[in-house]
């Protein structure tokens, strides 16, 4: 009788164990590939190649209010350069691995970044931390997703006073349409500009 309940627990519970433990890849983007958002957006694939793709955007994941075009890395998906003037500048703001594939729950790593003096402050500088947390079932304007949601902190600081801030904000990444599907700040986040919350209202994938 015990061993018939526990082979009934395990038939039931199973699947989830495995799809909580998978490891999720880097998706394959296709030229045309499209996200709209309701703020910081949209994203669309304008080209790719085997190393790389070029990504349009305006605001997102990228500075707020900037836009133009980015080389992500095809295996992270890491944001490694933007198109300036059709020359390739390394990018080294904000969220550059904001995607580190492959994912998988727990994991961790770590980012930085500086921005120009600010008076006699000197350099602000920003100390990311990224970690998976797990699966959670997600509802916004484009429809009903199972995603992985993903907690990044920020933590503001200059040489001469040290840390200053902390913030922390949560990203919600859909397997099924390559990309996040909602963004949630938490209040008074310090990013040293404002930004809104988001989602996902539309998308169009190419095949």
């Amino acid at each position: 009788m015990k061993k018939m309940v526990f082979l009934g627990w395990l038939v039931m519970f199973l699947p989830a164990m495995v799809f909580g433990q998978e490891k999720i890849e880097a998706p394959i983007w296709n030229v045309g590939d499209k996200w709209v958002f309701d703020r910081e957006g949209p994203m669309e694939v304008v080209g790719s190649d085997a190393q790389s793709y070029s990504v349009k955007f305006a605001g997102g994941l990228f500075p707020k209010d900037a836009s133009g075009i980015a080389i992500l890395e095809r295996s992270t998906l890491n944001i490694t350069h933007i198109l300036d003037e059709n020359k390739r500048k390394k990018y080294s703001d904000t969220r550059k691995m904001i995607l580190n594939f492959p994912l998988t729950i727990g994991k961790q790593w770590k980012g930085y970044y500086e921005t120009p003096p600010a008076g006699t402050w000197g350099v602000y500088q920003w100390h990311e931390t990224f970690q998976v947390l797990g699966w959670e079932d997600v509802g916004v304007r484009a429809g009903k997703f199972k995603a992985i949601k993903l907690e990044y902190k920020i933590e503001k600081s200059t040489p001469r006073t040290g840390p200053t801030s902390k913030s922390s904000a949560w990203y919600w990444y859909s397997p099924e349409i390559k990309n996040f599907v909602k963004c949630q700040y938490e209040k008074g986040y310090d990013e040293g500009v404002g930004r809104e919350d988001w989602e996902l209202i539309s998308y169009q994938l190419k095949k």
